[in-house]
């Protein structure tokens, strides 16, 4: 058997895995930093954010154990996320000696706020850097990474 040439499907799977990795990558840093704007929130204070959105109210342990962070380092996320006012504290109604954190008013506002901000930076890149054809192969191309996604 000869070495594996351009069109070998082995090949192609491990060049496919290492460019959407990377592209992958690049792009949700991006979105990071487009979401972000001027909060100067830390990527790990967005994930608890978000995780909070997606997930409901939670205990710090519960939250710490889903980033794969320390008690101690989910208390100081939490603390500055209290003091920026997008989440607070309230008894769990299963547990009254555990405490839940939710997301605030204000936190709520900051995601929505936040998801506007990188759907419009997403919108205009593709209306002036994109041409038509180029959205529709993106657009056909996304059936094919939720599938990716839902492996």
């Amino acid at each position: 058997m000869g070495p594996a040439g351009p069109t070998d499907p082995d090949d192609s799977a491990a060049l496919a895995a290492r460019e959407l990795r990377t592209v992958v990558s690049r792009l949700r840093r991006t979105l990071q930093e487009k979401g972000q704007g001027a909060s100067g929130l830390t990527p790990s204070q967005t994930a608890v954010l978000s995780r909070l959105i997606n997930d409901g109210p939670a205990s710090a342990s519960t939250l710490a154990a889903a980033e794969r962070v320390r008690p101690q380092s989910m208390a100081a996320t939490l603390a500055v996320l209290e003091g920026h006012g997008l989440v607070g504290r309230r008894p769990d109604p299963e547990d009254g000696r555990r405490q839940l954190v939710d997301l605030s008013e204000t936190g709520l506002a900051w995601i929505a706020d936040s998801r506007r901000a990188r759907e419009e930076w997403l919108a205009r890149a593709f209306q002036e850097d994109f041409t038509e054809t180029e959205r529709a192969t993106v657009l056909a191309a996304l059936p094919l990474l939720d599938r990716l996604n839902r492996r």
